[in-house]
């Protein structure tokens, strides 16, 4: 299925920017030089999760089951530019699912294991899948029955196929049939779909050579080398996943391991016996490792970089990272819709400057406009005029173009318009600042911005900065409607090992760290857990939700 205009197609062509291999090919080439070296292994629980027993795979067994599940899929009915949504825990079957139904011809659409009926309902209207792969139960939950009511529902699912059945499909004959079907790098090779956090999921078509750019993109900025053996410890249905280690290791092999559901002890026993050497993490899992009560006796000198993603990272977890296990890392922004910004030790070496600097692509002159980074544009342009903002501290929304953005949303139009400027630029919704040396610091979503008396406030920079607090494990922070200010800043905290935790120690702190006055929370929620969607962002939503309620409670 390619979606991308041919116009499209033959500008990043010439560029240089997309290219004539799919991921299938990269797939076949590392399998072909290294045949029995492993290089998927299933998580430590999954008997548990599944009741199958953990497995490690080597390039041959896989590229085998690939095949196998390939012509499995099709005696199933599945054709070239069939969609098949896919929800399965992580598991090697999940990982191999990707090459299998794209060898097959058709479309993997993965999403969250933890969505139900109303999520799935809505994206098989817009999808029209033919098929429906999952696990028969999960979490005391029958997917299989939920897949059963889903196709009484939806007249273009026909197959509903368990993971028991792809095991079987994968131990099957290859007789050579798939070789008939071609398979263009410009055809998409994921539909994965936006969180959700705020509104309907919105489709994201992402091609092979799509998200071949972002894997030049990562290899060239983030302290990452090829054959590094990898570790995922969040669902491989997004960006974060997908994006930062999946792809980087389809491409140029190693050993990929995977995690989920999340679960300290056992990610921090995998990253050592499985001598990891890259891995994406949020700063809450970074700040956890750090605060663990036996960091001290953790051997993570095969780790050789973490990038850091979903939010900026503290500087006191960077350095503490360095420190003890000389870990280099990397800054990372992304959404699914593909837009990407890393800030790692080749681009940007100074380390205070990392956490909260990007580059600024496009410009010329820029130091940033070599080899894949050329091929970038942004900039930042007021929200309510449209003009682009250019003044140091000027915050504005992130405009972003380049070879790894999708070509539009999955089947929505009416997106599309709002989506895109005149000039191809993507609307990203995030809010960046102009910083100094020519770069861009993301600010916070728009949504999540507070504003008290006039004074703009990211929760995310306060998030971040209470993340390095010695008392705090987890924060979120939201406002709270104020009939003077407008608004007013909000903590939702857990506290590390059940230490007592007053609004004192928070406001002290920060105003150690020489924070701004008017940043200073005037509100703590302490909580068990930051309520999370299932690739780990936070539910403000719910949050704020929260705090409206008990306000109002408390006013009555």
């Amino acid at each position: 299925m390619i979606l991308a205009s041919q116009e499209t197609i033959r500008y990043w062509t010439e560029k240089g920017a997309w290219g004539n291999k799919t991921f299938i090919d990269h797939f076949k080439e590392n399998a072909a030089r290294d045949p029995d070296k492993e290089c998927l292994i299933d998580p430590l629980n999954k008997e548990i999760l599944l009741g199958l027993k953990p497995e490690r795979i080597t390039y041959r067994e896989l590229a085998r089951a690939v095949d196998a599940t390939a012509e499995g899929l099709i005696a199933r009915g599945i054709g070239k530019d069939d969609i098949v949504l896919v929800q399965l825990p992580n598991c090697w079957e999940l990982a191999m699912l990707y090459l299998a139904i794209t060898r097959a011809g058709g479309l993997i659409s993965p999403v969250p294991v933890q969505w139900r009926r109303k999520e799935l309902e809505y994206i098989l209207g817009i999808t029209k899948a033919k098929a429906y792969i999952t696990v028969e139960e999960f979490n005391a939950f029958s997917h299989v029955d939920m897949g059963k009511e889903l196709r009484s529902r939806a007249s273009s699912l026909e197959e509903i196929i368990t993971l028991n059945e792809i095991g079987e499909m994968s131990r099957g004959k290859a007789t050579g049939i798939l070789d008939t079907i071609h398979i263009d790098p410009n055809d998409v090779f994921t539909l994965c779909w936006s969180s959700g956090t705020e509104a309907e999921p919105k489709g994201c078509p992402l091609s092979h050579n799509n998200w071949l750019y972002q894997v030049s993109l990562c290899y060239e900025t983030a302290p990452i080398r090829k054959g590094d053996n990898l570790i995922t410890a969040g669902p491989l249905v997004n960006m974060a996943s997908i994006g930062t280690v999946f792809v980087e290791w389809l491409t140029y092999g190693g050993k990929f391991v995977l995690h989920h559901p999340f679960d300290g002890p056992t990610f921090i026993m995998q990253l050592i016996s499985e001598e990891v050497n890259y891995t994406l993490l949020v700063p809450a899992v970074v700040n956890g490792l750090l605060k663990h009560p036996l960091v001290d006796k953790f051997d993570l000198s095969k780790v050789n970089a973490i990038t850091i993603g979903a939010a900026p990272p503290s500087l006191w977890s960077v350095q503490e990272l360095k420190r003890r296990w000389g870990i280099e890392f990397a800054n990372i922004w992304g959404m699914n819709e593909g837009p990407a910004n890393i800030s790692g030790p080749s681009n940007m070496p100074d380390v205070e400057k990392r956490i909260d600097h990007f580059p600024t692509f496009g410009k010329p002159g820029s130091p940033w406009s070599k080899g894949s980074l050329a091929f970038l544009s942004t900039k930042v342009v007021d929200p309510v005029t449209g003009e682009e903002l250019t003044k140091e501290g000027d915050v504005g929304e992130l405009l972003y173009k380049g070879p790894n953005v999708i070509p539009g949303y999955f089947r929505k139009p009416e997106l599309n318009e709002k989506a895109f400027d005149s000039d191809g630029f993507f609307h990203t919704g995030d809010l960046f600042q102009i910083k100094d040396g020519g770069c861009i610091g993301f600010f916070d979503r728009t949504k999540d911005i507070i504003i008290r008396g006039g004074f703009n406030i990211s929760a995310q920079e306060v998030e971040n900065l209470l993340l390095g607090h010695p008392k705090i494990q987890d924060a979120a922070v939201v406002s709270m409607e104020d009939a003077v200010l407008g608004e007013k800043v909000c903590v939702y905290a857990v506290p590390r090992d059940n230490q007592p935790l007053t609004l004192e120690d928070v406001t002290s702190y920060m105003k150690e760290q020489g924070v701004a006055i008017y940043k200073l929370p005037e509100r703590l929620e302490v909580i068990d857990a930051i309520p999370r969607n299932p690739v780990g962002k936070i539910l403000k939503k719910v949050l704020r939700e929260d705090i409206k309620k008990k306000m109002q409670k408390a006013s009555n």
